[in-house]
């Protein structure tokens, strides 16, 4: 349960025009917060090092990992918005310093004695949740805990985060597949020892959702891992007996799964889905026409089909 009334007004920007015209430049650079929540994302399966270990889930990374984040964030966050380093804090950003604190506990940013009277962008992503949650906050040593750490760092009191202007708050973070699926499923996938074979469970297994090249690169373990999706030996070739397409960022690919009303793969993703060839039964369901058929989504209880070809660079017909 939340400590703090988000309905309660957040301090007047016009009290603070240094905050207002960082919150104004920042939102200029990311007017949805899309750039943000994919530095995040990023940022945490660059700790997990899935590719190398296997892992997915922030609780298996080991203490000084979880430290680092901070750190990450940081520097990740400068480089994609080219801000300039800061003169006493960690960026100068129109000019006006600004520090940056990230926590994977909301709430839990924890604040120098040195950044008291400056501004401070607040950070955090709980990837359990798949939220994340940036504000700014003109750092005031009434707002902040009497106790501190070795470090002399102290928090913000749980009932002052009220004084925090969001630029975003519970925003969605870009789904950890392997850690929102069930436990069967996530063990029939790392079971086989060979990665190809983990890469056709998790396509299998995650249909209908957004896959990252992340997830992709943790299942299967292997430098060419890019390879074992496509077709001629890989995941797409290999489950389209089973009616199975696999969908990435082509352009044609995208305007397919839109059609058959799926999650539209981004940059660097895959939505795999069964299929079936469109039956009367079936008027009034999404569907696309490939191969010169219709086709649309199947339903647990149907059959297996051979699916489709996909194309690669051709838009497919809408119907």
């Amino acid at each position: 349960m939340e400590l703090f009334d988000l309905d309660r007004p957040a301090p007047s920007l016009d009290e603070d025009p240094e905050l207002a015209q960082v919150q104004k430049h920042i939102l200029s650079l990311d007017p949805d917060g899309r750039r943000f929540a994919t530095v995040l994302r990023d940022t945490i399966d660059q700790l997990l090092d899935g590719e190398h270990t296997g892992r997915y889930d922030w609780q298996q990374l080991f203490k000084t990992e979880k430290t680092h984040a901070g750190t990450l964030v940081e520097i990740n966050l400068q480089r994609e918005f080219e801000f300039d380093d800061g003169d006493k804090m960690d960026y100068s950003i129109q000019d006006i310093d600004v520090d940056c604190k990230y926590s994977q506990r909301f709430g839990g940013w924890m604040l120098p004695p040195e950044s008291i009277g400056h501004l401070c962008l607040l950070v955090s992503a709980d990837d359990s949740k798949s939220v994340w949650s940036a504000g700014l906050l003109r750092v005031d040593r009434k707002l902040l805990t009497q106790g501190s750490n070795r470090d002399a760092k102290l928090q913000l009191k749980a009932q002052h985060r009220v004084d925090i202007t969001w630029l975003w708050h519970e925003a969605p973070l870009p789904e950890n597949v392997l850690l929102h699926m069930g436990q069967q499923d996530r063990m029939a996938i790392f079971t086989p020892k060979g990665g190809q074979a983990r890469l056709n469970e998790l396509f299998k297994r995650a249909q209908r959702r957004r896959i990252r090249r992340n997830v992709v690169r943790t299942v299967a373990q292997q430098k060419d891992y890019m390879k074992r999706v496509r077709g001629n030996g890989g995941s797409r070739s290999a489950l389209r007996p089973n009616g199975i397409l696999i969908m990435g960022d082509y352009r044609s690919h995208q305007e397919i799964a839109a059609q058959l009303g799926l999650p539209v793969p981004q940059e660097g993703e895959f939505v795999s889905a069964r299929v079936i060839e469109a039956k009367p039964h079936h008027c009034g369901h999404h569907r696309t026409v490939l191969d010169g058929r219709r086709w649309v989504l199947a339903d647990p209880s149907d059959p297996e089909e051979t699916a489709p070809l996909l194309p690669e660079h051709t838009a497919a017909r809408s119907v």
